[in-house]
C-alpha cells in the first residue's frame, strides 16, 4: 500500500510563553539544531543593546552582530560577516526587519534561523520569505522557514502597541488573501492548496471572533500563534499565495507610489484585505474586518492611514503591477483609477467607521 503523506516544512519548536528567552540555552542544545555549540545572534543596532544586556547572560559563548536596517545590503553584508565563523545557527533576536534580514544571511551560507520575535507586527516570524529594500524599492525573496520559533510575552508587553496591533491587520488580511485565491483557482484554473487556506483562515478567523486586545496576554498569546501558522501555510503553498492577494498589491503600491507615509505594513494590508472584501461583493466580510480593525485601533479607511481618498484609489489601480501574474480581486474585476474611487466611496458608507 502506498504511503500517502507529505512533507510540511515547519520549526521542530514553537515556544510561545511567558520568559521564553530564559529557554534559548535549552533550545540551543538540542542536536538538531546546534550540533557544536556555536551560535550567533544578530540584534538591532537599536534596541537591541537593552535585549542584549537580558539575552548575552543566558548565551555566554555566543558572538554578537547588529543589522542597522532591513535593507539587502544589510543582509548580504551580515552573511559576509557569519561566513568565518562556523556557526551552527543564527539567532535573530528583534522585529522584522532583524528576523527577515538574518533569514536571507542564513539562507545564503546555510544556516539555520532561530526567530525570537521582540513584537507582532508581521507574519515572517515563520514565513519562507524576506521583505528587503534595495535601490528598486521593497522586495520580497524567497528563504528557508526559522527552525524554531521563540515570542516572550513578557517582551511582547514591552513592545509598542502599535507594532503588536498591526500583526492583527496582517492575520486578518488572510482572510481576503484566500478568497482571492479560490477566486483565482475558478477564473483562471489556478491550483489552490486546501491544507494552505485552512491554516491561514483559521488563523484569520481565531483573530477576528477574539474579543481581546493587545494589551491583554490571552490576546498575544492567540496573535503570536495566528503569525505562526500563516508562517507555516506559506511554507505549505510554497508561495505567499494564503496570505498575500489584493490587500498585500495595495499595500504594495502605497509603499511604491507614496514612500514617505507609508504606514505599518500591517495597517495596510488589513485595509487594503476590507477594502478587497467589498469588491469582492463579500459585504459582510469588509464591515467585520473594518470593525475588527477599528477595534484594534488600525486604519480602516485612507484618510485614518494618512492618505485621501484619490491617493488610495490610484493605489488600488496600480496595485496589479505590484504582483504581475497574481489574480485577485483587483485584476478581475480591472476597473479604472476613477471607478475604483467610486467603489472606496461606496465602501466607506457601508462600513460607516
Amino acid at each position: 500500500m502506498p504511503v500517502i503523506a507529505r512533507m510540511i516544512p515547519s520549526p521542530v519548536a514553537v515556544i510561545v510563553e511567558h520568559g521564553a528567552l530564559d529557554r534559548l540555552p535549552g533550545i540551543l542544545s538540542d542536536h538538531r539544531i546546534s550540533t557544536t555549540g556555536r551560535v550567533a545572534v544578530v540584534a538591532s543596532a537599536g534596541s537591541g543593546g537593552v535585549l542584549r544586556a537580558r539575552v548575552a547572560p543566558l548565551l555566554p559563548d555566543a558572538d554578537w552582530f547588529t543589522v542597522p536596517d532591513g535593507t539587502l545590503a544589510s543582509a548580504v553584508r551580515l552573511s559576509s560577516e557569519l561566513k568565518s565563523g562556523r556557526y551552527d545557527a543564527l539567532v535573530a533576536l528583534g522585529g522584522g526587519k532583524v528576523i527577515d534580514a538574518a533569514k536571507y544571511a542564513a539562507g545564503r551560507i546555510g544556516l539555520a534561523t532561530v526567530a525570537c520575535a521582540t513584537n507582532l507586527a508581521h507574519d515572517g516570524i515563520c514565513s519562507p520569505v524576506s521583505i528587503l529594500d534595495d535601490e528598486s524599492g521593497r522586495q520580497s525573496v524567497g528563504v528557508s522557514c526559522p527552525i524554531v520559533a521563540v515570542v516572550d510575552l513578557d517582551v511582547i508587553h514591552e513592545a509598542p502597541a502599535r507594532f503588536v496591533a498591526s500583526g492583527v491587520g496582517e492575520v486578518l488580511s488572510n482572510l481576503s488573501a484566500v478568497a482571492d485565491w479560490e477566486l483565482s483557482h475558478v477564473q483562471t484554473g489556478e491550483e489552490i492548496d486546501g491544507l494552505a487556506t485552512a491554516m491561514a483562515r483559521s488563523a484569520g478567523h481565531a483573530i477576528i471572533r477574539h474579543v481581546g486586545n493587545v494589551h491583554q496576554p490571552d490576546f498575544a498569546a492567540q496573535l503570536a500563534e495566528s503569525l505562526i501558522i500563516s508562517g507555516i501555510s506559506m511554507n505549505i503553498a510554497g508561495s505567499t499565495r494564503p496570505s498575500s492577494g489584493a490587500c498585500h498589491e495595495i499595500s504594495h503600491a502605497l509603499d511604491i507610489l507614496y514612500p514617505a507615509r507609508r504606514a505599518q505594513h500591517g495597517e495596510q494590508v488589513g485595509l487594503g484585505a476590507a477594502f478587497a472584501s467589498y469588491l469582492r461583493g463579500d459585504k459582510e466580510l469588509a464591515g467585520e474586518l473594518a470593525h475588527t480593525l477599528v477595534r484594534h485601533g488600525l486604519p480602516a479607511t485612507a484618510a485614518q492611514a494618512g492618505f485621501s481618498a484619490e491617493e488610495f484609489a490610484q493605489a488600488a489601480h496600480y496595485a496589479p503591477r505590484t504582483r504581475p501574474g497574481r489574480f485577485t480581486i483587483l485584476e478581475h474585476v480591472d476597473l479604472s483609477e476613477a471607478d475604483l474611487g467610486l467603489a472606496y466611496g461606496e465602501y466607506l458608507a457601508h462600513i460607516d467607521v
